[in-house]
């Protein structure tokens, strides 16, 4: 896989979630990471089987029930990383880092009710600090370049364009992966 052109600047440390703040809705919402929990997944499936067809960009999310639940099984698993904007018990937004060579690509969605109030930056963020927390140092995304709002987004948290030669924007963003340094990672190498 070549190298997409990442920035040679390392971005700013994100917070890792669980993370919280009110919307410019006034609406309390907390930001986690998903562990496994099957009422996570259903209420996922609940977002999305709501999910304004007009905000569908590349084919994702699916629509319908069955494709949704295959999807989702495909981003939920281990080697991802996901998390979720919660409204109370509502699963307003999701996020999700799925591993592409050494890298990995960015796709956030957020329900059309929650959208313009705050909550993609919010997911963005804690879905880099989630990945810069589990050693994530690369990440990519695409965006339609008339998707404006999107964009701005995006070159807010740092990503930068990469490549513009179709009707998407493809960007990047290299992170400063979190690690434990004063860990010795093989202590019996002789210091006796």
């Amino acid at each position: 896989m070549s190298d997409r052109g990442y920035p040679d600047a390392v971005a700013d440390e994100f917070p890792p979630p669980p993370t919280a703040f009110t919307d410019r809705e006034d609406r309390a919402i907390e930001v986690r990471p998903y562990a496994g929990e099957e009422a996570v997944r259903e209420a996922l499936v609940e977002m999305y089987d709501a999910f304004d067809p007009a905000d569908r960009a590349q084919g994702i999310p699916p629509g319908g029930e069955e494709r949704i639940r295959e999807w989702l099984d495909a981003i939920l698993c281990d080697d991802c990383y996901n998390v979720i904007a919660w409204c109370g018990d509502d699963a307003a937004g999701h996020a999700t880092l799925v591993p592409d060579g050494d890298a990995y690509e960015l796709a956030i969605f957020v329900h059309q009710e929650y959208q313009r109030a705050g909550i993609g930056t919010h997911l963005i963020r804690g879905l880099l600090g989630h990945g810069q927390a589990n050693g994530v140092e690369k990440v990519w995304l695409t965006v339609e370049r008339w998707n404006r709002a999107a964009v701005s987004l995006y070159k807010k948290i740092g990503f930068e364009t990469s490549d513009a030669e179709s009707f998407e924007l493809e960007m990047g963003l290299r992170l400063h992966a979190s690690d434990d340094e004063d860990v010795d990672p093989d202590p019996d190498d002789g210091d006796e």
